[in-house]
């Protein structure tokens, strides 16, 4: 079960455009009372932010609003800002993207983990997109296409706003969670050379191998969704399986290191003392283990850079993938060239 996120100290602010037709000013991000009114500018097919508000006081923290054609709805994006950060400044900053899990949301990163005080160390932004259960893929819908269009929600919407509006270069890194995860080595082979590391914990990573198709249905058989409109029925539209498969992308990847890991499905240091055999977290991740050990194997092939973490008896959980996370961050920031803070 979903933990509720503690209770967050914000303010919101509408867009530029609200405030000025209201006779008022914009502050900037970071900025002081005295800045100068800003406008957001949209990413390529009008995506723009509806809102913002701060998560803290020190304002290293805040959370935007996405008004998104590609996904015919609003949604979620969490930003964590570096030490030095300021909206008046054209500095751009390496960033972090990190996806999350399936039946999760945009908050569970900073709800889960300590990464807020992980990244305040370093002198990059972590940009923390809504996944929902979209499966990081735009929809096949039996060949229709429409919404909605995950990918492009990220890849072009949410990236394109936050490096044209707060500053994100384009030394990027991508990680994620579970399905989250399968989504950064995947999104990392569909766009070649967008990424300089993706560190992908617990994800499934060959998507065809026998019992996987019908594992990644069953998980999406949620009351309203057709699991077969995601990427198509297994076999039937096998290219765009294909073409959305972790291990069949890597041959396209260019200059992407990874960090994967997995356990094995057993009892491990961070379960709670009678957790049952046949767990859900359990199963779950034991299944997942040989789809990246397939995918090592793959970019071993192709030289690909590549570390594997298969860390033995854990399942699939958040105290896991947390240390994971602690492991990669080390290689993420020098893939990314971010500097500790002083």
């Amino acid at each position: 079960m979903t933990r509720k996120p503690r209770r967050e100290v914000s303010r919101t602010l509408t867009t530029a455009a609200a405030v000025a037709a209201a006779g008022g000013l914009l502050v900037p991000l970071g900025a002081s009372g005295t800045a100068e009114a800003a406008s957001f500018k949209k990413a390529d097919d009008g995506a723009s932010i509806a809102s913002y508000k701060w998560l803290n006081k020190g304002k290293t923290a805040f959370d935007f609003t996405v008004d998104s054609p590609a996904l015919g709805a609003k949604r979620n994006v969490r930003v964590l800002l570096p030490k030095g950060w300021k909206y008046s400044s054209p500095k751009a900053w390496p960033v972090v993207y990190a996806f999350h899990g399936g039946n999760d949301t945009y908050v569970s990163w900073t709800r889960s983990t300590d990464i807020q005080a992980v990244a305040s160390k370093w002198g990059a932004m972590v940009v923390m997109p809504e996944g929902s259960n979209g499966s990081y893929t735009n929809w096949f819908n039996y060949g229709k296409g429409g919404r909605p269009r995950w990918e492009d929600f990220h890849m072009k919407e949410v990236r394109q706003l936050v490096e044209r509006n707060y500053h994100a270069g384009a030394s990027r890194a991508v990680m994620g969670i579970s399905s989250g995860a399968q989504g950064a080595c995947t999104y990392a082979g569909r766009y070649p050379g967008t990424f300089r590391f993706a560190g992908c914990f617990s994800g499934v990573l060959s998507m065809s191998m026998p019992g996987i198709p019908a594992l990644l249905l069953y998980t999406n058989m949620r009351s309203g969704t057709d699991p077969n409109a995601i990427w198509g029925v297994p076999r039937v539209h096998q290219a765009n399986w294909d073409a959305h498969d972790p291990v069949k992308l890597l041959s396209k990847v260019r200059g992407t290191k990874f960090y994967v890991s997995v356990g094995n499905g057993e009892p491990g240091p961070f379960d709670a003392p009678g957790t049952k055999p046949w767990d859900l977290g359990y199963l779950s991740e034991k299944a997942i283990n040989p789809t990246v050990q397939d995918f090592v194997k793959r970019a071993r092939q192709l030289h690909v850079p590549i570390t594997a973490h298969m860390y033995g008896p854990g399942r699939h959980s958040w105290p896991y993938w947390k240390r994971e996370m602690h492991t990669a961050w080390p290689q993420i920031m020098q893939s990314i060239g971010a500097k500790p803070v002083r």
